[in-house]
């Protein structure tokens, strides 16, 4: 049991740094006049994401309440998965994910959308503005993906036969 606390403080630990760079970045955003120009790459910037990832159906009526709904019922789904994981990868995965759901859910409940403040671009290509919690979302999935993919290739021969 005390491992899955464990991963749960992973998970905390996400929401905490998301909401503390949300209140950093847009103070130094504020006193810089809207945007932080950082690198030639990487700017700062204050965007409002009512949708989901690079903002689909943020024009969905009631969409704030529709996403946080599905939100809270994946968030208690991973929460169970999380739960009876037995691999450190699982359970790591699992943690990023719920963190950054919980992360973007307390946003979207508080400000009716999701603060994005991380903005890079390089030889003409923009990518869509994203966060901590966004971060911790790919990471997780990645991690998903990792240990599906290694616990195939790790199937004996004879196993896969039957």
């Amino acid at each position: 049991m005390y491992k899955n606390l464990y991963y749960l403080l992973i998970a905390v630990l996400i929401i905490v740094l998301h909401q503390l760079a949300q209140t950093v970045v847009y103070d130094m955003i504020e006193a810089h006049g809207g945007q932080l120009n950082v690198l030639p790459f990487f700017n700062l910037v204050e965007v409002w994401n009512s949708g989901i990832s690079f903002g689909m159906f943020r024009n969905l009526a009631y969409g704030q309440w529709i996403l946080s709904a599905v939100s809270v019922v994946i968030t208690l789904v991973m929460l169970g998965w999380l739960w009876r994981a037995h691999s450190p990868w699982m359970a790591s995965a699992l943690s990023l994910i719920i963190g950054g759901a919980i992360g973007n859910l307390i946003d979207r409940v508080r400000f009716g959308a999701v603060a994005d403040y991380l903005d890079f671009h390089a030889f003409g290509y923009h990518w869509p503005s994203f966060n901590v919690t966004d971060m911790a979302i790919c990471i997780g999935v990645f991690f998903l993906v990792a240990d599906g993919l290694l616990k195939q290739t790790s199937i004996p021969a004879e196993a896969q036969n039957d």
